[in-house]
């Protein structure tokens, strides 16, 4: 079904172009406009639901210097609310001048500053370096050394961004926290609720499972009904300076995607070799360290054919950190029915039970897949898939959907 997107602008219009008083999304679905996703989007993109005139509204915007936070700082400006803006500085500057492609490096610092300017809001920058080494980055290592396959992105979020800065923004007398992200928040029963994006493409919303029902209340995400090219069409009308800037594309203190180099100079015994063992014991060869390697992984094991066997591909069935060793098998190997959660987050209140019928992302880019949740004691739960899957990892997370609306999620520590 295709979706479509329309500015509706008033005559009126300022130094950053037409003003923009409410943002549309529909589908030729005779009931789209009926549908719980979509009401509140109209509510909140003309009034962020808060009982207060715009003017007399502060908002905190959290500005990474792309286009999304940007224009996300740009039109809550335009309509008339009171804007400030904070760009975290997550790890060393001075390392990361120049680098592109990532957020909260040292030109995107710059790049933050230089839109403030443009829309004329304040602008501060903190110094959030120690904290993220230490629930960030030192967590990523060391997930990696236990043969995990962490997300980053969403520890920040949990830790950081909806944490520490929630709490600045609440020190400063701020009604409301807005981010650039692709999601949607709703007003249930019970509640805020999250839900998927307009533009299935751009979602984000696997990301942002950690977040809190208390968090959900105080944040704002104004780009969730729109899709990225009106975002980027915005972003030039109001003549923003990185209208042009690409999209990030990797993990912001991970030059080039390198991981493992990255793990190895945190962590120098991560580099240490072992063997590659077949999953019916038969000893393949020797690696370098299983930071080198990923659930799922075909290419690149430095393993030749079987003497005397007829060829057959080899994946990474499973990581044995307690013993040093990458374990490999046929494709057939790397189907899991059975996921076990740890730290789970249950934002849907209302409707949990000690069962629950859902459909689960077990990785960002993989579609959801039909299963039962089964919550269990201590922030735990059990997913029984309704068919096996290939390549579950521990270290990432799964998170449970019904139709469009987040119910919840955790991390996978181990799969049968």
């Amino acid at each position: 079904m295709t979706k479509l997107w329309h500015p509706v602008a008033t005559p009126r219009s300022d130094r950053f172009g037409p003003r923009f008083s409410l943002f549309r999304t529909w589908s030729a679905h005779p009931n789209r406009w009926s549908s719980a996703a979509t009401r509140p989007i109209l509510r909140r993109m003309n009034g962020m639901e808060i009982d207060k005139a715009p003017a007399e509204t502060r908002v905190v915007v959290a500005m990474s210097g792309g286009v999304d936070s940007s224009v996300t700082a740009a039109l809550l400006r335009d309509q008339g609310y009171d804007v400030i803006g904070i760009t975290l500085q997550l790890y060393d500057h001075g390392a990361a001048v120049g680098r592109k492609g990532a957020c909260c490096a040292g030109q995107d610092i710059h790049d933050a500053r230089a839109v403030a300017a443009r829309l004329d809001i304040p602008h501060y920058v903190l110094d959030y370096e120690g904290v993220f080494r230490q629930a960030v980055i030192d967590d990523f290592a060391d997930s990696y050394l236990a043969g995990q396959t962490p997300i980053p992105c969403v520890r920040c979020n949990q830790r950081v961004k909806f944490a520490d800065l929630m709490r600045t923004a609440r020190e400063i007398g701020a009604d409301c926290l807005a981010t650039g992200h692709y999601v949607r928040r709703a007003n249930g029963p019970s509640g805020a609720e999250l839900w998927r994006a307009v533009d299935d493409d751009r979602d984000q919303s696997y990301f942002l499972f950690a977040t809190t029902p208390a968090q959900l209340s105080f944040l704002r995400f104004p780009l969730g009904g729109m899709p990225k090219a009106a975002t980027r069409a915005l972003a030039e009308r109001y003549a923003l300076p990185v209208a042009a800037k690409p999209d990030s594309q990797d993990i912001c203190f991970v030059p080039n995607g390198s991981y493992a180099d990255v793990v190895a100079k945190l962590r120098p015994a991560a580099t240490r070799p072992g063997e590659i063992v077949h999953v019916d014991g038969r000893v393949l060869g020797r690696h370098d360290g299983i930071i080198h390697y990923t659930i799922g992984q075909r290419r690149g094991l430095g393993i030749g054919g079987r003497r005397g066997e007829p060829e057959s591909p080899l994946y990474v069935v499973r990581l044995d950190a307690a013993h040093n060793r990458v374990v490999v098998g046929p494709r057939a190997a790397l189907a899991r029915q059975t996921v076990w959660l740890r730290q789970v987050n249950w934002l849907a209140t209302d409707t949990a039970a000690q069962s629950e019928r859902a459909t689960v992302k077990l990785r960002s880019t993989q579609p959801a897949v039909p299963a039962t949740i089964q919550l269990g004691p201590d922030d735990g739960a059990k997913v029984l898939l309704d068919e096996p899957q290939l390549g579950v990892a521990p270290g990432q997370a799964c998170v449970a959907y019904n139709g469009d609306r987040v119910l919840g999620g955790g991390w996978i520590t181990r799969t049968a």
